[in-house]
């Protein structure tokens, strides 16, 4: 009896892979949106100075910022999907989750991304008033930790596949041994 009510409680993820695609495409179209009012704005003032410049990237760097943040809900929606519900959903091979880590993994890296343009913003907004020392350092510490993570996982996965049974090809026979 509790069985088939626990084996459709996965269907629950439905609600969050909803909501992480509305919030994605929500942050896309708002994207799109900002895009076009800035290069209509630049358009329409015509200034061409290392001021004007300035604004323009900035207001660029936080537009991709809009779509790194779309991309990761994107990714949350399509790996819950394929990790709960269906397995075999046409992504590309690089977007491919089969494990939980698989998802947390490719999180982390995009969210590295994320955490490198948010500094980038703040470089180029920074008029000498702030102190970026100290939120540099802390982006860093933040990246840093991450960055660890993802190779203690990765290392962590080498270490399962190289395990006795998993990757291990016989030993090369003499004749093959003579080539080699």
């Amino acid at each position: 009896m509790l069985r088939p009510i626990l084996s459709a409680s996965r269907y629950l993820v439905v609600i969050a892979v909803l909501g992480s695609l509305a919030a994605a495409a929500a942050l896309f179209v708002y994207g799109m949106a900002e895009t076009i009012a800035v290069i209509a704005e630049a358009v329409a003032k015509m200034e061409v100075s290392s001021k004007g410049a300035k604004a323009l990237a900035l207001a660029f760097i936080e537009i991709v910022d809009l779509f790194l943040l779309g991309t990761v809900l994107l990714m949350i929606a399509l790996g819950l999907y394929e990790l709960f519900i269906d397995s075999e959903l046409k992504l590309p091979d690089w977007l491919h989750i089969r494990t939980f880590d698989d998802l947390k993994n490719k999180l982390v890296g995009v969210v590295l991304v994320v955490l490198a343009v948010i500094f980038l913003g703040h470089v180029v907004a920074w008029d000498g008033s702030k102190d970026l020392l100290g939120f540099g350092l802390a982006v860093a510490a933040v990246i840093a930790a991450l960055t660890w993570f993802l190779m203690s996982s990765k290392a962590g996965k080498a270490s399962k596949d190289e395990a006795p049974g998993k990757g291990h090809s016989p030993s090369p026979s003499k004749s093959e041994s003579a080539h080699l």
